[in-house]
């Protein structure tokens, strides 16, 4: 088991897109009333005197979409001020990036993921449920300004759905050949919309890999993240690509994270609504931090019994949350 040292952390639950795997069509979500939202003071409070003495030094930020949270460059500028950060980063979907990445650069963050699931404006618009005016070429500005600001590595997160997208994934994948970026194929998970999830069900890595080998080669990459991903390399290119398999292949000896919800609910895995902990409620009561440090380190001390294989034991019925909220 990796040590556990890198925390998600949902600044607000909030998103301008509504993409299929994220939330059903149609769906009315109950979004975390304001006043409920841990305050920028109680979230840097938190990371400070209990996340980071408990020995966090990694972290990312997400939503929802990170980039509505009012003062998120101050937050990411506090965060990255705190001598014991080690990597700091930021998941978006890219739509208001172009006019803050030299803001968010600026402010101290170097690493950023951007959704990218279609290189194909129509398909984009269905799969972020857009019915308006395209989104697509302002989330491909988005993406460019990040990379002239000098964001380095600039990943590209790509949720593959069957029938939907997944015959981009070649040219997804030649992105990586011209330019230093890294594409991230997320096998699709029936968190957040589980009757799409039932109608499309997902594709594996392995396959996805066949693919790309069979037209451009594939090899094994050096690079390592911070997460899941098993990374590759079409041979020569300046990038990388990488598969997070977690449908069909199970990595929780590899976990090392937590994810904080927006409103202060501790979350050691992804697919397991059990052994949460509420972090907000003691700490507006005035509770010791040593107390709320107590708490998150017999959380650390369960978590890798909390895995893939038991992910229904905290479960009764449909997941409450849905990806969007939980921070994905």
């Amino acid at each position: 088991m990796n040590a556990v040292d890198y925390l998600r952390i949902s600044l607000i639950d909030r998103c301008n897109f509504r993409c299929q795997y994220c939330m059903p069509e149609g769906a009315e979500l109950d979004y975390i009333l304001r006043q409920q939202l841990l305050t920028d003071a109680e979230l840097l409070s938190l990371i400070e005197e209990v996340f980071i003495p408990v020995g966090f030094t990694r972290f990312r930020l997400t939503g929802g979409e990170p980039l509505l949270r009012p003062g998120v460059i101050e937050i990411v500028r506090a965060i990255a001020a705190f001598p014991q950060t080690q990597d700091l980063a930021m998941t978006t979907n890219g739509f208001l990036l172009a006019g803050m990445a030299q803001a968010l650069y600026d402010a101290g963050l170097r690493r950023i993921n951007i959704s990218l699931d279609s290189l194909e404006p129509d398909t984009f618009d269905q799969i972020i449920g857009n019915r308006s005016r395209s989104r697509w070429q302002q989330v491909w500005q988005g993406i460019q300004s990040a990379y002239q600001v000098g964001f380095d590595p600039l990943k590209l997160n790509v949720v593959v759905i069957p029938g939907v997208n997944d015959h981009e994934v070649l040219d997804l994948a030649a992105l990586t050949i011209d330019r230093q970026w890294h594409v991230r194929f997320i096998e699709f998970m029936p968190i957040g919309n589980s009757q799409l999830f039932g109608d499309r069900g997902w594709i594996a890595s392995e396959e996805l890999r066949q693919r790309i080998r069979d037209s451009f080669g594939l090899t094994e990459s050096q690079v390592r993240g911070n997460g899941p991903a098993d990374v590759f390399q079409i041979p020569g290119a300046k990038g990388t690509l990488g598969f997070i398999s977690q449908m069909s292949e199970c990595f929780c000896d590899r976990c090392n994270r937590m994810r904080l919800s927006a409103d202060g609910w501790l979350r050691p895995c992804l697919l397991n609504e059990g052994h949460q902990i509420d972090l907000k409620t003691p700490l507006r009561a005035g509770a010791d931090m040593a107390q709320l440090r107590k708490e998150l380190r017999q959380l650390l001390a369960i978590k890798p019994e909390i895995n893939f294989k038991q992910r229904e034991s905290g479960i009764t019925g449909a997941y409450s949350r849905t990806m969007s909220q939980i921070g994905g």
